[in-house]
């Protein structure tokens, strides 16, 4: 994400401000294949990919990376230097604390206090219960989307007990088409 400062407050622009190569190649088609399937392997660095980052403990980036595949950072910014994906998903809750998590972290990428060689890509934000978002959440969520791509992960029970090998719910269809580069 960039931010562009144009003859007075801030201004916040979503995507990029000039055209750029991206921070990671595409993956290939043997990659693709593999993405998306549960207990596939997930892409190396080297070979590209994304590296999950969760944005408070408990988010789900090494559910989601075990699902779609990439690289599984933790709490931490993916270390490029040492070969890992600078493209990031970065991966909340949806509940309150989860989303106030997520603004913290937009803020220090709009203060362009992230690490080189690393772009926030997207927001994931994973169900943090079964049914509705109160009203408020929705707006929350309304509002991060304003800045960043949000792609949103369903409760699926299954995965609470660590059952992964089901198929993906059909509401990850475009953060699968993300992963794999479409």
């Amino acid at each position: 994400m960039q931010v562009e400062t144009i003859g007075g407050p801030e201004i916040w622009l979503r995507g990029p401000v000039a055209p750029s190569a991206p921070s990671h190649p595409a993956p290939s088609a043997a990659q693709q294949a593999e993405i998306g399937t549960p207990g596939g392997s997930a892409p190396s660095a080297a070979e590209g990919g994304f590296s999950w980052m969760n944005a408070h403990g408990g988010a789900g980036a090494s559910t989601l990376a075990q699902l779609f595949g990439g690289h599984d950072s933790g709490l931490a910014w993916p270390d490029v230097a040492a070969g890992r994906p600078g493209g990031v998903l970065l991966v909340a809750r949806t509940h309150a604390s989860g989303l106030q998590a997520v603004s913290r972290i937009l803020n220090t990428a709009r203060q362009n206090e992230i690490p080189p060689g690393v772009t926030l890509s997207a927001v994931v934000l994973v169900a943090d219960a079964p049914g509705r978002l109160p009203r408020e959440l929705g707006r929350r969520i309304k509002v991060i989307g304003s800045a960043v791509d949000v792609h949103r992960v369903p409760w699926v029970p299954s995965w609470r007990t660590g059952n992964l090998s089901g198929p993906l719910p059909r509401e990850v269809a475009a953060l699968r088409r993300l992963v794999a580069g479409n």
